[in-house]
């Protein structure tokens, strides 16, 4: 980046610095965004942020990309960018692999950088404070995508498992366990993969798992409960990482 001290207005800025401060001001519209819906959260509760979410997403969503369309000169096919749209699948499903280690990468660093800054304890706590609004959100938004029920049960359970981000990154299996349960084994999970190849031990992942897949089920239908079978720092068998038991009470 260049000298700046006598830079008054952006006008003022080379094309080059210009581009870095249009980059800047993105991430402060993306920020603004998560703050908004963090305090709406705060006040009035997750269920009911979710419900507003719903409405800014919408109207938000095709303001930012009418006028960006507009500015950059790009067309809008059916409320996506037609160069998106029209992207051939294969393409298609390895963006969003990318877009899936990118989001994992993104929360790495928000790990370590809290870690270099405090310290372990408080970059865990953060990350478990995290995951009590990501999971629900996540699950939230993909019920909405597909369109599920209110009361997804365990098939709508399944089919929202494979949309989550860390599907697209980590090797996972659904496995029947009688008429009203489902074993969630994470087969492969990239973090703890690289952790093996550098000889560490495994990350203590559990606390949030307890949080982040609970929240997530009962987000999906508030009948089902969960249950940890295993999750480092666990012992765990070769084949898998963490385990959940995922069911619906007996009618009786």
């Amino acid at each position: 980046m260049s000298n700046l001290q006598n830079v008054k207005k952006p006008e003022d800025l080379s094309q080059e610095d210009l581009a870095r401060f249009v980059v800047d001001a993105l991430h402060r519209v993306i920020v603004h965004y998560t703050m908004w819906f963090m305090e709406t959260e705060h006040q009035v509760g997750m269920p009911k942020a979710l419900d507003i979410l719903k409405e800014v997403r919408k109207n938000s969503y095709n303001i930012q990309m009418d006028r960006l369309a507009k500015t950059m000169g790009f067309e809008m096919k059916d409320g996506v960018p037609k160069v998106l749209a029209e992207t051939p699948k294969d393409k298609l499903i390895n963006i969003l692999n990318n877009v899936g280690i990118n989001w994992l990468a993104n929360d790495g660093v928000w790990f370590t950088c809290v870690e270099a800054a405090r310290d372990m304890f408080d970059a865990k706590r953060c990350n478990d404070s995290t995951w009590t609004r990501f999971s629900p959100f996540e699950a939230w938004s993909i019920k909405e995508f597909l369109g599920l029920p209110e009361q997804a049960g365990l098939e709508g359970l399944k089919v929202a498992l494979q949309f989550r981000m860390y599907a697209r990154i980590n090797v996972q299996t659904i496995l029947d366990d009688g008429p009203n349960a489902i074993i969630f084994q994470m087969n492969d999970c990239r973090v703890q993969s690289a952790r093996k190849r550098k000889g560490l031990d495994d990350y203590p992942c559990k606390s949030a798992g307890l949080v982040e897949y609970r929240h997530f089920a009962e987000t999906i239908d508030s009948r089902i409960k969960t249950e940890c079978l295993g999750c480092p720092p666990d012992k765990h068998p070769d084949e898998w990482f963490c385990a959940w038991r995922f069911s619906l009470p007996e009618k009786k």
